[in-house]
């Protein structure tokens, strides 16, 4: 056999957690007499990463000895770079031990792996959140996801029994093995990975190109098909857009396209040296590294969580110790006289040049229904995304309102529900109260069930988000990250959150229910504003007062400010 021109794989060799072929069955038959554990659709993007070798060297969900390092100075207990924490948070259970085997299943109770416990260790979100990405604010996707996972990891040998099974491209869903085969045959030694989780326009396409021909090499198109920020376009719409471009406008002796199944932790910097340590297990020596690379937008401030080119510089201090070095993503404008792309850098002044925003992509022309100019995007492109993409006022979207008990919010609800039907909108309203007999039936007051049941309001508000909908909430939702997490269920972009910002005494005044007499009696315990914390929001789409405006007027404010984001077509 030929010696491999590509760079080995990070630590030398790639793990395999796969169990062998023939012992399949007498595994199954002995997994289905251990406890289980069933696993997030993020715990089984790890899983599956860890099986094939994307995460070498490492070779199952981290120790605490691994992963104290990790978070202190980016490393493995072995020495090698390693910038996030790959960990399985569950609930302790009785059956959960050190020396249990257990056997790990997804999220439809069908097997995938077996895992003997050796190391069981209790975490530190705030910690985490520090170090891993910087900030302890919920506004942070998975830091306000973190709020929701296990408070213990386990740790411990692993043997899979099958990966998690896939309808979609599966032709396009190739491990680090068949993937380094396949670039073999391109008979090149420098492969430029792209990491991408957006569409590609005719910027990525010139980018990409140029990339591949300064390095005399092979483009390996890796899109994320995991999980990504939450409100990106589908997978399934990205990657039609990929097969389109691959087909019709690269050279095919020079470029593979093939899927990661990575979650995504929106980590910028440390983000971006994790995606090079996996390009490298994929066959790649090179990475383009964009601006503000992995990032999760702006906190609740509304400043950047990174800088700009905070993931290029971390990314270029260890490139040569990870032997991948970074193409930075230079900003390229569209020059119309001469129908090309240049760099930025080398447009002399005055020049007159074309571009548009993600937001502009968006608002003015997808959101419009009108088609995207030839100059910016390839029409393959174009069509497809203008099929998938409706017009704003007939997109999803989720109006949240959040305050205290007796603050206004079902009421001013009911008469914006009104409102938006008159507007021709159809509306489903989950209100708090109703969602306790039904969906939460069972559920009690205390944190983290008060906490399961606004995450239980989110997932349906997200499905109704998703599939067109408009739906109104209205519960108290006491904890910020807890509703920061619904956001990120639902899409920045289609959550509305509506801080109904009544006083307390006001809303003492009003109830007839004498809830709040019995709270501050002691006859209720945990009653949100008495003995237990409302946090309000920091940053919320829209402040309402109830002493000196009514229901009506709040009612229509909101309508207004639905016009102004497009959600509802003016009459």
């Amino acid at each position: 056999m030929s010696e491999s021109r590509l760079i080995p794989p990070y630590g030398g060799e790639l793990v395999n957690l796969l169990a062998p072929p023939d012992e399949i069955e007498s595994l199954k038959a002995y997994a289905s007499r251990l406890p289980s554990v069933q696993l997030t659709q993020r715990q089984m993007c790890d899983l599956e990463l860890l099986a094939v070798g994307g995460f070498s060297p490492l070779d199952q969900f981290m120790g605490q000895a691994d992963f104290q390092r990790v978070l202190d100075e980016m490393r493995l207990t072995s020495g090698h770079l390693f910038p996030i924490p790959v960990t399985l948070s569950i609930q302790p259970a009785p059956e959960i031990r050190i020396g249990q085997e257990i056997a790990l299943r997804n999220q439809k109770n069908n097997l995938l792996a077996i895992m003997k416990i050796e190391d069981m260790y209790e975490w530190d979100h705030n910690e985490v959140a520090q170090k891993v990405f910087g900030t302890t604010d919920t506004s942070h996707p998975i830091v306000a996801e973190m709020h929701s996972w296990g408070p213990v990891n386990i740790s411990g040998e692993l043997q899979v029994l099958q990966l998690p099974p896939y309808a979609d491209f599966r032709e396009l869903r190739l491990t680090p093995v068949q993937t380094r085969a396949r670039l073999e045959e391109f008979g090149y030694e420098n492969i430029v990975a792209f990491q991408t989780r957006n569409p590609l326009h005719r910027v990525h396409e010139e980018l990409t190109k140029r990339a591949t021909e300064e390095v005399d090499g092979v483009l390996l198109l890796h899109p994320v098909v995991g999980l990504t920020k939450p409100g990106d376009v589908d997978h399934f719409i990205r990657v039609r857009t990929y097969k389109a471009l691959t087909s019709n406008y690269y050279d095919s002796n020079r470029v593979l396209l093939s899927l990661l199944p990575l979650a995504m932790r929106m980590g910028g910097p440390r983000e971006a040296l994790w995606h090079a340590l996996i390009r490298r297990n994929y066959g790649a020596n090179h990475l383009i590294v964009g601006r503000d690379h992995a990032g999760p937008g702006n906190d609740a401030k509304g400043v950047p969580f990174y800088g700009p080119y905070d993931a290029q510089t971390l990314v270029e201090q260890h490139s040569e110790e990870l032997g991948v070095k970074v193409i930075p993503f230079r900003l390229v404008s569209y020059l119309p006289e001469e129908d090309r792309y240049e760099e930025v850098s080398k447009i002399p002044e005055g020049t007159r040049t074309l571009s548009l925003s993600g937001t502009q992509v968006r608002e003015d022309y997808l959101g419009n229904g009108r088609p995207l100019p030839e100059w910016f995007t390839r029409p393959e492109v174009a069509e497809i995304l203008a099929d998938s993409y409706p017009p704003r006022h007939r997109q999803g979207v989720c109006i949240w309102f959040t305050g205290l008990s007796g603050s206004g919010k079902s009421t001013t609800a009911e008469i914006l529900t009104v409102l938006l039907l008159e507007h021709g909108r159809q509306v489903t309203v989950l209100d708090g109260d109703v969602v306790r007999t039904h969906l939460s039936k069972g559920l009690g007051f205390s944190k983290e069930d008060r906490d399961t049941n606004i995450r239980r309001i989110g997932f349906v508000a997200a499905e109704i988000v998703q599939h067109g909908g408009m739906v109104i909430c209205a519960a108290i939702s006491p904890y910020r990250a807890t509703r920061n997490d619904v956001r990120n269920m639902v899409g920045s972009e289609h959550f509305i959150e509506v801080f109904v910002d009544t006083p307390l005494e006001v809303c003492e005044s009003r109830d007839t229910k004498g809830m709040y007499a019995k709270a501050r009696r002691g006859e209720i315990k945990g009653f949100t504003g008495i003995d237990d914390p409302y946090e309000p929001p920091v940053n919320p789409e829209i402040l309402l007062g109830t002493v000196d405006s009514t229901p009506e007027s709040n009612a229509h404010a909101i309508v207004n400010y639905l016009i102004e984001q497009g959600f509802v077509k003016p009459e």
